[in-house]
This record gives structure tokens, sequence and C-alpha cells, in this order.
């Protein structure tokens, strides 16, 4: 079982811009091996901190490049260049995917859980999923970046999902109590 509920769309957390990380401690070290844990069991390529309810600037990630899963402390990006339209989800509005156009190549530093610092320039699918984890910390969630169409797309599917959630669960009916 994951370490963590991974917070769903709704969730006022997911709102609200992470704080810098002031220290990497021991505390901060086991959250991102929980935080890794529950990305994988998802499973998802990346998860940020306020996803799990955490209001630190980290996320951790895996895209299956044979080095393991990373965490990323306090990310910056600096730089981005060019534009590349792919297929984006989220873990926080799960089984739901749209055609986001996002730039194609990012700088992006931060640090690693040694404290050290990190620079990577990454293209496509790493710069795409940097970008969506850095939103996370910002507060931004994958639908504000939908256009006008797929922002209505997203609203219906949204409410028709709630819709059916309510209909599963079972009704209860008002017990008065009766004459004494």
């Amino acid at each position: 079982m994951a370490p963590y509920d991974i917070r769903l769309v709704g969730d006022p957390v997911l709102r609200q811009p992470a704080a810098e990380v002031t220290e990497i401690d021991a505390r901060l070290v086991r959250l991102a091996g929980d935080m890794i844990t529950t990305m994988y069991e998802a499973p998802g390529i990346g998860l940020a901190a306020p996803q799990v309810g955490v209001q630190k600037r980290m996320f951790v990630y895996d895209i299956h490049d044979e080095q393991g899963p990373h965490t990323i402390v306090n990310p910056v990006i600096s730089e981005a260049r060019g534009e590349w339209v792919f297929e984006e989800g989220c873990l926080s509005v799960p089984g739901l995917s749209w055609d986001i156009v996002r730039p194609k190549e990012v700088h992006l530093t931060g640090l690693d859980l040694d404290g050290n610092e990190v620079s990577f320039e990454a293209d496509e699918l790493l710069a795409r999923m940097f970008q969506h984890e850095v939103d996370h910390l910002d507060g931004i969630l994958l639908l504000e970046r939908l256009d006008a169409d797929q922002a209505k797309e997203a609203k219906r599917a949204l409410r028709d999902r709630a819709l059916a959630t309510e209909e599963d669960q079972p009704r209860r009916r008002l017990r008065l109590p009766g004459p004494a």
C-alpha cells in the first residue's frame, strides 16, 4: 500500500504555492522515498510534494531511463525554448489526459538529496515532466493549461465523474425519532 494518498483536483492544497526547502534532513529523505513508492504504485512518472499534502518545493520522478528514481529539491526552470504538443495527464486528475502545448526544451536547476546542485538541459518528455511538477509547486494544475474547448470537456468529465460517484454511494434514509 502506498504511504500517501494522492490529493485530487478540488483539494485546496493543490492550489497553494509550496514553500522553499530550507534543510535537507532525514525526514525529507524519508519523504522522498515514500513519495517514490506512492508514485510507482499510482503509477506515474513524477509526483510533487503538494500532491501528497506536503507544502515543500520538491518532486520525485522516474522516466524509466535506467538511472532509477530521482528527487529534485527547490527546482527552478530558468529557460524554456520551442513548442511541443503532447498528451499529458496528472495523478491528481486520474484517468483524464489532453494534448497540451508546452516548451519543448527547458533548463532546470535544483538540489539533490545530498544538497548538491543539479542542472539539466531537458527536452521533450523530461522537459514536460519538469514543467508539470514545477507547476504543482507553484499551485498550478494541468487543468489551467487547457485551451477553451479542452476546459469545457474537462469540466464535463469531472462533473460526470462526481455525479457517478454520488450515485455509487448508498442512499441513506433520514430516520426521525418516533413518538415516545
